[in-house]
């Protein structure tokens, strides 16, 4: 799947509102950074946000593996001509990075997109019907030769991490794959808290951008827009703005500034299975050529940790969250119970973390662990009795209770994906 770029008004040149800049609180909450000499578009991720992203990473690959997907690893680079087989060479070559030179006639490529080496997974080996639908998933590395002057903190760069999927089916599958996919990408965002600005069917525009075929586009189009009605999901129609080999269905969402960009889409295709002649054998023992879905649940990750950042400000859903209960000592002699605690706590994989008298009055830790969806204060009396009064980040208070009590229900919150804190 190739990556949608932004719709015009995302413009890199606009830097979102201080308060709400992704750039800016990734560095001051320590998420991720840029360096000159690892170079522009190409951010590396700090502790904290590497957190962030393994733990929307890991969710991902769990709704999927939950929805029937397998998952597969393929490499990043590929020889030139797997990309003209594809036909990324003529329609997307602008994007790609050059070639690198390995010898006389070969030429390797860091790959734009990953559906050309799904596509070689599928054929390597004879499929039957019965296999169908066959639902392919990574998570892999692409790169996008974007110039300087468009990179931006996460929403735009060279090295993407995409959240990518293929499903090959019959031509009677496809609308329900599709319906799937959209159903998949609703769940995703309940989980992140994120709320899209509208469905857009992205259809091709004039020019030599976009394959040939008229009779593919319309029959993928009908699919797509059939499910859309059963759905009963509103959506515009974006002409220019369809993948060079077929249209899709991109989800919007706007960030605090009011730049719209595409999360996640959906997009059918007819036309890679019949470039790389794609084939299974039917129920008449004749072979069939399948209809590809692509489908991204997430789109880049990159992106995706972006727009979370901005839409809660730092203060991730718990399940996202760096640091999920800050445990608070009053003073040393409450140190060993916190760090027994914080044991406790990775035990039942919570993420812990002790603010310990050395940093400071209690006022100056609560406020510097303001971000942590849970807090917990360890005085002597809750050092003695083992109980735990729970403090949420958004203001409430829970009345003490036993320590394993209050840590096992985190725990279930936290495995439960939930937006709400209790």
């Amino acid at each position: 799947m190739t990556p949608a770029a932004p719709s015009s008004p995302a413009s890199p040149a606009s830097p979102a509102s201080p308060a709400v800049d992704h750039r800016r609180l990734g560095r001051e909450l320590g998420l991720f950074d840029t360096d000159p000499l690892i170079g522009s578009g190409l951010p590396y991720w700090l502790p904290d946000g590497a957190v962030v992203r393994q733990s929307l990473e890991d969710f991902v690959r769990a709704l999927e593996r939950r929805a029937g997907y397998r998952h597969v690893y393929s490499p990043v680079l590929g020889k030139r001509e797997l990309y003209e087989l594809s036909g990324h060479w003529a329609h997307y070559r602008e994007d790609m990075f050059p070639p690198l030179e390995m010898g006389p006639g070969e030429e390797l490529v860091l790959r734009p997109s990953l559906c050309p080496h799904h596509a070689l997974l599928f054929r390597s080996r004879s499929r039957s019907y019965r296999e169908l639908p066959l639902r392919m998933a990574e998570l892999g590395d692409m790169y996008r030769s974007e110039r300087s002057g468009v990179l931006g903190g996460l929403t735009r760069v060279r090295a993407i991490r995409l959240n990518d999927a293929h499903v090959f089916c019959t031509l009677g599958q496809a609308a329900a794959e599709v319906r799937g996919a959209l159903e998949l990408i609703a769940a995703a965002y309940r989980a992140m808290g994120v709320v899209p600005s509208r469905y857009r069917l992205s259809l091709p525009g004039p020019g030599g951008k976009y394959v040939a075929r008229p009779e593919l586009w319309e029959r993928a189009t009908a699919i797509l827009v059939r499910v859309l009605a059963e759905l009963g999901v509103p959506y515009e129609e974006g002409v220019g703005e369809a993948a060079f080999y077929g249209p899709k269905i991109d989800v919007q969402v706007v960030d605090a500034a009011g730049r719209e960009s595409t999360l996640s889409t959906v997009q059918v295709d007819f036309h890679q299975p019949e470039r790389f002649d794609l084939r299974y054998v039917g129920a008449d023992g004749a072979r069939h050529r399948p209809v590809m879905v692509h489908r991204s649940v997430v789109g880049s990750v990159e992106r995706a940790v972006a727009h979370l950042i901005e839409r809660h400000g730092g203060a991730f859903p718990a399940w996202l969250a760096p640091v999920q209960l800050a445990v608070l000592p009053l003073g040393p002699e409450q140190a060993d119970a916190a760090a027994a605690l914080a044991s406790r706590c990775l035990e039942l994989d919570l993420r812990a973390e002790v603010l310990g008298a050395e940093r400071g009055s209690l006022g100056a830790r609560v406020r510097a662990a303001r971000l942590a969806p849970y807090q917990v204060v360890l005085g002597p009396r809750e050092a003695a009795d083992g109980n735990l009064s729970l403090r949420l980040r958004d203001g409430r208070r829970l009345g003490p209770r036993p320590a394993g009590e209050v840590l096992s229900d985190l725990a279930e919150r936290v495995r439960a994906h939930s937006v709400e804190l209790w």
